[in-house]
């Protein structure tokens, strides 16, 4: 496996194309009154538009991003850029953390200096991990999947593939939000003899087994089964046109800078922690917002990331009788997330040995509460370090 340093460079070119696209926006109409009712908001979008073109800086941005240590991986054939950051303890346990849509490796930038460095953030240096932070293929800086079938247990094997012939790991750990949670679900049942313990926010991946000499579903899981069917109603648009067309959807996305914009705001802004827009506002910053859709444009690979949701819904994972993940299972729960699954559902597909029910956090744990997920992290990981 050929795996080289990295350095993230946009070019002028790119940037000045998106400034002048951002000049000319062809904006559509809005019903007066209507906030977010409808979808992204038009007062929003307009001035988060005009501070993209004028006040937005990339190039500090850039600068940043490139402060971690990229890597890019030819895995057969296939392109898949990384974080690696090595551990400041004694003994640094090796961990790949995975994100979701529609965010990037920019997800998990805040957790990788408690978990390489956490004497430096009030921690042990014992609790130290080798952070390694992927970018699932088609986002960011990994190659767009150019066949069909590269779903999440393809992604399992892509990472595992990573950990062991690439950095040279013998076991390693496993952490993941969102898409992350099932990639991790699927090295935990994929790779049981090179993963030690898998980490997720949800119990999410495999549909468990529920048929004929099932337990009968408790109280609390009839109610997250109505919960959640609640919110893909309510919420679900972008999942179904992802999982059926989502070439149609690539176009606009692809050639429209205000359209991607608002396809991911309107997704950070229903799924983030916060009451108020103003809350939000603070929390999700437009430079950390805008850093995420520009590099989405400059690939130019959000069709591809989309395409994840139909790779996906060709290949349901469901559990059969008796069948369960075994390798030992961690989930927190963060209490702002969108549902809620109870500890009995996810012992139906896990060996769950840690539940934790964090008091915040919404959908994207590592950005918006990175010290309590660390805190956790260290806490279930522990157990592996003799």
């Amino acid at each position: 496996m050929d795996v080289r340093p990295f350095k993230i460079h946009v070019p002028e070119d790119v940037l000045e194309d998106l400034r002048h696209r951002l000049a000319r926006t062809r904006w559509p109409d809005e019903i007066p009154g209507t906030g977010w009712e409808y979808g992204a908001n038009m007062a929003y979008m307009k001035e988060l538009a005009e501070y993209w073109r004028t006040g937005f800086d990339w190039r500090a941005q850039e600068e940043a991003l490139n402060a971690f240590s990229h890597f890019r991986a030819d895995i057969d054939g296939l392109g898949i850029h990384f974080i690696h950051e090595r551990g400041k303890g004694p003994d640094p346990l090796p961990i790949v953390v995975t994100h979701g849509w529609p965010g990037l490796f920019l997800e998990e930038l805040n957790i990788i200096p408690l978990l390489t460095d956490p004497e430096s953030h009030g921690g042990d240096p014992a609790d130290s991990f080798d952070v390694v932070v992927p970018s699932l293929p088609g986002y960011g800086f990994s190659d767009s999947p150019t066949q069909r079938g590269v779903n999440h247990s393809r992604i399992a094997h892509l990472w595992t593939q990573i950990m062991t012939e690439g950095l040279g790991y013998r076991r390693f750990c496993a952490y993941g939000s969102d898409w992350g949670a099932s990639v991790t679900a699927h090295i935990g049942y994929n790779f049981p003899e090179q993963v030690m313990g898998i980490h997720m926010t949800s119990a999410s991946g495999p549909q468990p087994y529920l048929g004929p000499g099932a337990r009968e579903l408790s109280d609390r899981e009839r109610a997250f089964i109505e919960e959640r069917d609640e919110w893909q109603r309510d919420e679900g648009g972008y999942n179904h046109l992802q999982r059926t067309k989502p070439q149609t959807l690539s176009y606009g996305l692809n050639d429209s800078p205000v359209g991607l914009a608002a396809w991911i705001v309107d997704r950070i802004r229903t799924w983030g922690k916060g009451e108020s827009d103003e809350e939000k506002r603070r929390r999700y910053t437009w430079d950390e917002v805008l850093t995420n859709v520009t590099i989405f444009w400059a690939a130019q690979n959000m069709g591809a990331s989309c395409r994840l949701y139909y790779e996906t819904a060709q290949s349901p994972w469901d559990l059969k009788q008796g069948e369960r993940i075994q390798v030992p299972t961690a989930v927190a729960i963060l209490a702002q997330d969108q549902t809620h699954a109870p500890r009995e559902w996810g012992e139906r597909s896990f060996n769950v040995q840690r539940w934790t029910e964090l008091p915040r956090g919404g959908h994207f744990p590592a950005w918006e509460e990175p010290q309590l997920l660390a805190e956790d992290l260290r806490a279930f990981f522990r157990q592996f370090r003799a």
